[in-house]
């Protein structure tokens, strides 16, 4: 029986991958550096920014001190918080299915790659903050996906405001990449992948793959975890 169910936020809850890519873009432009969509979906979107620029740097990409990375960070944070406070939508039967869970009474918890603020307005936004119960942002882990610590963060905070044991094969992850999978499955729990941002081969180590999250029921989240 699901006992709590974790969520991705960019590309499983909001359609809010592209302005990651375009806040990116923008503030890589005084270097002279562009990501392609492709390349970004294919080696970019699971990762923390910190990483991710880090990983440029490391190929020789970048040229930058810590401390430029870190203002790198915080442009590209504000020119996401303008975007989604602007244009963002929730993906594909996210309000329904939010409904059934808090309607089952299933915890919801969020571990996310973004930044507390950016998660914070968009729940704001979208008047989903009422939904969860915990929050795992970028700022709260040393390691990001597909490392299990976000995952497990957010299950330790979520068994603090529960009244019953939650134990990790009892919870599903939703996740849209395969990095996030990766990290649902090392921490011990189910994993269910929407084809938001990856076509279903690259996310085949999903116990299940959908293509949003109107064809689940609580049926088939029981199920996973029987």
């Amino acid at each position: 029986m699901v006992q709590a169910v974790i969520f991705d936020f960019d590309g499983v809850i909001i359609d809010s991958e592209l302005f990651h890519l375009r806040a990116l873009n923008h503030v890589l432009a005084r270097y002279g550096f562009e990501i392609s969509t492709d390349d970004y979906y294919k080696n970019c979107v699971g990762h923390i920014d910190i990483d991710l620029l880090h990983l440029f740097k490391n190929k020789g990409l970048l040229r930058l001190d810590g401390q430029e990375i870190e203002n790198l960070i915080e442009q590209k944070r504000d020119m996401v918080r303008e975007l989604a406070e602007k244009e963002a939508k929730l993906c594909r039967g996210v309000l329904n299915f939010l409904q059934m869970l808090s309607q089952n009474t299933v915890p919801m918890a969020i571990c996310s790659g973004s930044s507390i603020m950016e998660i914070q307005v968009i729940l704001e936004k979208t008047n989903l903050h009422h939904f969860f119960n915990a929050i795992v942002s970028s700022e709260h882990v040393k390691n990001g996906k597909p490392d299990p610590e976000g995952m497990l963060l957010a299950l330790r905070k979520l068994r603090q405001k529960a009244r019953s044991p939650i134990f990790a094969g009892q919870c599903i992850v939703i996740e849209d990449s395969p990095g996030g999978v990766a990290a649902a499955k090392a921490a011990g729990m189910h994993a269910v992948a929407v084809t938001s941002s990856y076509d279903a081969h690259h996310l085949d180590l999903a116990d299940k793959v959908v293509d949003h999250l109107g064809q689940l029921t609580i049926s088939n989240l029981h199920q996973l975890c029987a």
